[in-house]
């Protein structure tokens, strides 16, 4: 493993908890309101489903940021053979310069993001589908999945 390669998972691994830490504090925290409403101002059982919640948040997306933390060390390739006929492979390394390095981190950071936006937006589906079905519920309607023609 080069020096390199080590360099990225240490700037990649604080950046990625704390921008899930960041994701799922601001969501949760704010999801609280949705969660009370849905159960009716019940304080216990609103807290518990949303830290419930939070701790599923917490656990796919850590897992995720942990599942494609891999920087490919480098690929081997058969550069021809030499004048006795001996193959010659050579090892490619992806992060010798500097260069590489960040367009590696951002690479993996900027598609963590884009999975974290994801959850986040499922998340406020999930929220907003309970809301309604909760006010549903109070007025006496039955709400069945959404059918588009």
């Amino acid at each position: 493993m080069t020096n390199k390669i080590v360099l990225a998972y240490l700037v990649y691994l604080p950046l990625a908890l704390g921008l899930t830490l960041y994701v799922a504090r601001t969501l949760f925290r704010n999801g609280r309101v949705f969660m009370l409403d849905i159960f009716k101002g019940r304080t216990d059982i609103a807290d518990s489903t949303n830290k419930l919640f939070e701790t599923g948040f917490y656990l796919m997306n850590i897992g995720f940021a942990m599942l494609i933390l891999k920087v490919d060390q480098g690929t081997i390739m058969w550069s021809g053979a030499d004048t006795n006929g001996v193959p010659q492979l050579v090892m490619s390394n992806p992060l010798n310069t500097n260069q590489a390095l960040v367009e590696v981190l951002a690479s993996k950071l900027g598609g963590f993001a884009i999975y974290l936006g994801f959850m986040l937006f499922l998340n406020l589906y999930l929220f907003f589908r309970g809301r309604r079905k909760a006010r549903a519920a109070q007025a006496g309607v039955t709400i069945g999945p959404i059918v588009t023609a």
